[in-house]
């Protein structure tokens, strides 16, 4: 794909462009008509441009079931087929989760001060629930949160669930699976894993198929959207490009060094400074997988990270420690629903906080893995999926943001979980024979 990739225009350049031009007709066609949607406008519209770009947001949507069950069970199957299970495995996931948490309630906080989607003028955002609403509410699954919303994750029928698209009943399930993995003979467990890692890699390539197609489906996308709504929308966009990257910065170098000094005794000067071709390896590819060897090498030998536990910790982050990722996905729902008008309660927000904490575990390694498991949580609060269609020009920046994030936090938790391990090593019980 890289190599495909390096004798052309890379794709996000063609993904910017795109949105460039697609907002610029969509605007200028606005103007010239006075907003007024004429019958050649609502023509092209609708059997040309929303085919367009509805073939390409249902390449991405339909990665979504297999893409999570594979990815959350073959996590949990890899922490168990290590035989970390214990000390080691629980110390991981506990960083894990409190950190991508962290992350989200970062980036609700800014989006619920800035408020980047608010300001839109009463009609517009009207025109955009009559617009894109109706396939939220078939989407949409429970918004509250009450004791029958505890049982309902687990699921009755795991194939119902994942037909219908009942995101925390399929991860439930997925969690279930990677656990019992770990719990059967390694013969017949391994062949179970190589089918998930299968399914894993068939997602994979589908995605990149679809985001082959981003271009153009960008462009369909935000014409039809500028052309009936005209330049109002558009201008929120920056506030929200504003806001994610502040909240990946408050945690790249606000949460990140506090870890460093608290539990790894480390210098976040020194560290940065150590850890940079990481980062840059991140930032320039978007992709956690890509950027792994790189992570493992440097881990090693500039920062002191032993080989069990970097051969350990960060390949299980690239898989389930997302925090650029669930904070992105945090920031983006609050967005959209405030584009569109639609006030999250306090519960609905914590829904929020879980299923970007659970999808980011289950997101894909690669550029644009986010986007089909974002694509869920907004159905799933009842905010219009394809809203996703106004953020896909800026996503490739951003995903670069988050990618960055994203594996510096697995360095970091390799690091405090090293300390750890060093503390541990060095109680007089722990030479009990």
């Amino acid at each position: 794909m890289k190599s495909e990739e390096s004798k052309g225009i890379p794709l996000h350049t063609k993904i910017l462009a795109a949105l460039f031009v697609g907002a610029v007709c969509g605007v200028s066609i606005n103007l010239a008509t006075g907003g007024e949607e004429t019958p050649w406008l609502s023509s092209l519209i609708k059997y040309v441009l929303e085919p367009i770009g509805q073939i390409f947001l249902r390449m991405l949507f339909m990665t979504v079931i297999p893409l999570v069950f594979a990815s959350l069970a073959l996590g949990v199957a890899q922490l168990g087929s290590a035989g970390n299970l214990g000390r080691i495995g629980f110390k991981t996931m506990l960083y894990f989760v409190l950190t991508m948490t962290c992350a989200v309630v970062i980036g609700l906080t800014l989006v619920n001060t800035i408020k980047p989607g608010e300001g839109l003028p009463e009609e517009l955002r009207t025109s955009l629930m009559e617009r894109f609403g109706g396939d939220a509410e078939k989407k949409a699954g429970p918004t509250t949160f009450g004791v029958q919303t505890f049982i309902d994750i687990i699921p009755r029928n795991p194939l119902k669930s994942m037909v219908e698209m009942e995101m925390l009943s399929v991860i439930c399930f997925a969690l279930f699976i990677g656990i019992a993995l770990t719990r059967i003979p390694k013969n017949r467990s391994s062949v179970v894993i190589t089918f998930l890692e299968a399914i894993n890699d068939l997602m994979v390539v589908l995605i990149s198929w679809a985001m082959r197609l981003a271009p153009l489906g960008v462009f369909a996308l935000i014409f039809s959207v500028t052309a009936k709504f005209g330049y109002s929308l558009l201008a929120s966009l920056g506030w929200y490009v504003a806001v994610v990257i502040v909240g990946i910065a408050l945690q790249l170098f606000g949460v990140m060094p506090l870890l460093l000094v608290v539990f790894a005794r480390y210098n976040p000067l020194q560290f940065f400074t150590r850890a940079r071709a990481i980062m840059i390896t991140a930032f320039s590819t978007s992709s956690s997988n890509a950027t792994l060897p790189t992570s493992i090498k440097v881990s090693e030998e500039n920062l002191s990270v032993p080989p069990a536990v970097a051969g350990f910790v960060l390949p299980l982050g690239a898989t389930m420690n997302m925090n650029g990722t669930a904070l992105f996905e945090g920031v983006t729902v609050m967005f959209l629903a405030q584009v569109f008008g639609i006030d999250l309660t306090l519960s609905q927000q914590a829904i929020v906080v879980v299923l970007a904490v659970l999808t980011a575990i289950g997101a894909a390694g690669v550029p644009g893995g986010s986007l089909p498991l974002l694509a869920m949580v907004l159905a799933y609060v009842n905010v219009p999926s394809e809203g996703i269609a106004l953020i896909l020009g800026v996503d490739r920046l951003l995903d670069m943001c988050r990618t960055t994030l994203n594996v510096t936090a697995d360095v970091v938790i390799a690091m405090c979980i090293s300390k750890s391990e060093q503390r541990h090593e060095h109680r007089p019980e722990s030479h009990a024979t």
